[in-house]
């Protein structure tokens, strides 16, 4: 099966509405759980592993809420492929790296993925749209008992699941949600916010996870451990601080529509300006300013303008998206100028912001 005749089309993907999604762009769960008896996959000798992902993939395969799932080993994945995936979040960096011996699992949806023989022999993943944390961890909690009636999993009653990297053991569970917050860096706050998260025991990451940089402003907040703790009340935690930093973003925007209007508008038109008109630009300052015209548009400065506009560029604009509409190979310098080009073309409807905006007490600050 061709994986981008599966894929959800962007357009589709930018249209998905959630709680909170102004802010909370996605939520995710994801549980790390290995075989009884077999080597951990950084360890294990290439048979054993092609022997675990045999064992895996039918049961993974077999689940109701993977009927009609795009199921393929890493081997058989093009880079190109494996990137456009990392660039969907639906997989992490470190399974784009993997060959022989380790596979994919995805329901039609995208709302559910699993990583066989990534770091642990399985790692399955639910995601939802804006803040859904609950709804995600019943739904991969239901695929995760189905398994274990099916697998042999390694664990110990003291310890709980067993996993490669100690922080996972326990419950092998991570929580995340994915934040744009670009009040709380131009009013900034961020750092301070994020050593007080630090403090409660998550961690706070780039875009792609761990190690990788906040471009366009999206953070992600997760738990960092996951033993001594249930799985609900560890969903229940990170619920409570997403809502105090969704709090701190919206009052961020407001005040910064108070008392600072000039710039924040200074900052939205140059944006605008820029995607509008340059001829060549790269991925990162295309996300960057992207990030400033989604805020534009959360507060109004772009009457008529549907955010799915800026969200499905985010994703297209991206190297491996980009890369995947032009047959030939791309340089960097190429990428860049035909990046230019598309922005330019999609935002040709699309009228210079409106430095004039409600008090902030409308849809711009609306709980959802």
């Amino acid at each position: 099966m061709d994986l981008h005749s599966f894929l959800v089309p962007p357009a589709d993907t930018a249209r998905r509405k959630g709680p909170h999604d102004r802010i909370v762009m996605s939520s995710r769960v994801r549980l790390a759980r290995n075989i009884k008896d077999s080597a951990f996959p950084g360890w294990a000798k290439k048979p054993e592993r092609i022997k675990v992902l045999e064992q895996i993939r039918p049961a993974v395969e077999a689940l109701p809420d993977m009927k009609d799932s795009f199921a393929q080993t890493m081997d058989s994945l093009s880079t190109l492929d494996k990137q456009i995936l990392v660039e969907r979040h639906l997989i992490s960096r470190e399974h784009a790296a993997k060959s022989a011996g380790s596979g994919l699992v995805l329901n039609r949806e995208e709302t559910l993925c699993f990583m066989i023989n990534e770091e642990d022999h399985l790692r399955m993943q639910a995601l939802r749209p804006g803040l859904q944390l609950r709804q995600a961890w019943s739904t991969i909690d239901q695929a995760d008992s189905l398994l274990e009636k099916r697998l042999d999993y390694a664990f110990n009653p003291e310890l709980g699941y067993l996993t490669a990297c100690p922080t996972n053991i326990g419950t092998g569970i991570r929580v995340s949600a994915m934040l744009h917050l670009p009040g709380l860096v131009l009013a900034e706050q961020i750092n301070p916010i994020i050593q007080s998260v630090n403090k409660l025991g998550l961690a706070v990451r780039g875009l792609y996870g761990e190690g990788t940089e906040a471009l366009g402003n999206v953070f992600q907040v997760s738990n960092q451990m996951t033993l001594g703790e249930s799985e609900s009340a560890i969903v229940e935690r990170l619920e409570k601080v997403l809502a105090q930093i969704i709090e701190h973003e919206e009052n961020a925007r407001a005040t910064l529509l108070e008392k600072k209007p000039k710039m924040v508008f200074n900052h939205i038109g140059r944006a605008y300006g820029i995607l509008a008109n340059a001829h060549s630009i790269s991925s990162k300052e295309t996300m960057n300013l992207l990030s400033l015209m989604k805020l534009g548009v959360d507060v109004g400065l772009f009457p008529g303008v549907d955010r799915a506009v800026v969200d499905e560029m985010f994703i297209l604009t991206q190297p491996a998206h980009l890369q995947k509409q032009h047959s030939e190979k791309l340089s960097a310098e190429e990428r860049d100028l035909l990046r230019a080009d598309m922005v330019r073309e999609r935002l040709r409807p699309v009228s210079r912001p409106i430095a004039k905006v409600q008090p902030p007490s409308g849809p711009a600050l609306e709980k959802q």
